[in-house]
C-alpha cells in the first residue's frame, strides 16, 4: 500500500511539471533597454597610494588607519640619521663658505682699488699720449720721445683691462662659492625631508600597509589616501562594446553590499586607452544618489544605457531559443527577428505577434 502511495505521488509529480512546462505566455508591449556590461570596485575620489621617495628603515608610523588626514600631514618618518649628517656636513660647509666669502670680498674691495687706479693712470696717459700726438703732426717732439708716450698709453690700456678681468673673476668665484653651498645645504635637507612622509592631500587614511621596523624601498606601498565620503565607481567594459560608450550616458549599478538595491550613476570619464592583459577600457562614474555607506574597493556591476525603445513586442529571454526561434504551438520552432535586449527582456520585430502564445524551451 505504501508502495502504491508513492508511485501515486509520483506519477502526480510529472504531470504537474508537464502540465507547467506546456503553460505558454505572450508576448507584452513594453520598453526595452539596450545596455553594456560593465564590472569594478568603489574607489574614494581622488584616491591614491602612499609611497617613499628614499629607501630606509620604517621607524614611526604617526597615523592610524580610518582617521581623518589633513594635507602636508607627516605619516611616517624613516630612519634618517646618515641623511641628517650629511646635512650637518653641508650647514658646516655653507658656513666655511661664507667665511671664505669675506676674504673673497675683501679682495674685491682690494681689487676694485686698483681698477679705479688703472682707470685714472689711463686717463692721464692717454690725455698725454693725444696732446704730444698732435705736436708730434707740427714736428715739435722726436719720433722716441713719442713712441715713449704711446707705450706708456698703451700699457696702461693693457693694465686697466686685465684689473678689469681679474675684478669679474673674483666676483664670478664668490657667486658660485655661495650657489654651490647654499645649493649643497638646501640639497642636504630637501633629501632629509624625504625620511618623513607626509600626506599629499586633506581626506581620509584607509588603510596603513606597512609596520614598524621593516625595510621600505620606493616600491613598497605604504598607505591608501583618498577624500571622505566621497566616491567614485571605477569600471572596466570590454573592447568589443567600448565603441558605444559616451561621456553623460547612464548607468545602472548593483554591488553585493546592497542586495536587491539599484543605484544610478552618470559615466563622466573615459580613459582613451585599453589595457592589454585584460582586452578592456577604464571608466568612472560618479553616484547620482550614493548608498548611505561606502567604502573602497567594494565589487560593483554596472549596465550603461545606450538606447532605450518604447512600445515594443517583448519576450523574456529566456524564451528564446539560439537567439533567432521562439517555440509555438507547444513544439514548433519559428524563427523570429530581434532588436533591442537587455539582461531580461529582448525586442521582437518580425515574426511573432503580440497575441501569439510562445513557450519556453524544454
Amino acid at each position: 500500500m505504501k508502495f502504491a502511495n508513492c508511485t501515486l505521488l509520483a506519477v502526480l509529480f510529472l504531470a504537474l511539471s508537464c502540465s507547467k512546462n506546456s503553460e505558454g505566455i505572450k508576448p507584452t508591449v513594453g520598453s526595452v533597454t539596450e545596455s553594456v556590461y560593465a564590472s569594478g570596485i568603489i574607489k574614494a575620489n581622488d584616491q591614491y597610494t602612499v609611497y617613499s621617495t628614499v629607501n630606509g628603515i620604517l621607524q614611526k608610523i604617526k597615523v592610524a588607519a580610518g582617521q581623518p588626514i589633513s594635507q602636508g600631514q607627516l605619516l611616517f618618518e624613516l630612519e634618517s640619521e646618515k641623511a641628517e649628517l650629511n646635512t650637518e656636513n653641508a650647514r658646516l660647509a655653507y658656513q666655511l663658505s661664507q667665511g671664505n666669502s669675506l676674504y673673497i670680498r675683501d679682495k674685491i674691495a682690494e681689487m676694485e682699488l686698483k681698477v679705479q687706479s688703472a682707470k685714472d693712470k689711463l686717463t692721464l696717459d692717454e690725455s698725454i699720449y693725444n696732446r704730444n700726438n698732435k705736436i708730434r703732426s707740427l714736428e715739435g717732439i722726436s719720433e722716441v720721445d713719442f713712441e715713449r708716450f704711446e707705450l706708456a698709453y698703451k700699457s696702461s690700456k693693457l693694465n686697466y683691462e686685465s684689473t678689469k678681468k681679474q675684478l669679474a673673476q673674483l666676483r664670478v668665484q664668490l657667486k658660485n662659492d655661495q650657489d654651490r653651498s647654499s645649493i649643497n645645504l638646501k640639497y642636504s635637507q630637501n633629501t632629509q625631508s624625504d625620511f618623513s612622509i607626509k600626506s599629499a592631500m586633506a581626506g581620509r587614511l584607509y588603510d596603513v600597509l606597512v609596520d614598524e621596523g621593516t625595510l621600505i624601498t620606493t616600491q613598497t606601498p605604504l598607505a591608501i589616501i583618498g577624500k571622505a565620503n566621497s566616491f567614485v565607481l571605477e569600471l572596466e567594459v570590454d573592447e568589443n562594446d567600448m565603441v558605444r560608450v559616451v561621456l553623460g550616458q547612464k548607468a545602472l549599478v548593483t554591488m553585493d553590499s546592497y542586495k536587491g538595491e539599484v543605484f544610478e550613476a552618470i559615466v563622466n570619464k573615459i580613459y582613451p586607452i585599453m589595457d592589454e592583459r585584460s582586452r578592456t577600457f577604464k571608466i568612472e562614474a560618479h553616484f547620482v544618489n550614493a548608498p548611505k555607506k561606502l567604502y573602497p574597493n567594494l565589487t560593483a556591476e554596472a549596465n550603461i544605457i545606450i538606447k532605450t525603445k518604447e512600445n515594443t513586442i517583448t519576450i523574456p529571454r529566456s524564451y528564446l531559443v539560439d537567439n533567432e526561434y521562439v517555440i509555438v504551438n507547444n513544439d514548433e520552432k519559428r524563427k523570429v527577428r530581434i532588436g533591442l535586449s537587455d539582461y531580461q527582456k529582448v525586442e521582437i520585430l518580425e515574426g511573432l505577434k503580440k497575441d501569439e502564445t510562445i513557450y519556453i524551451p524544454k
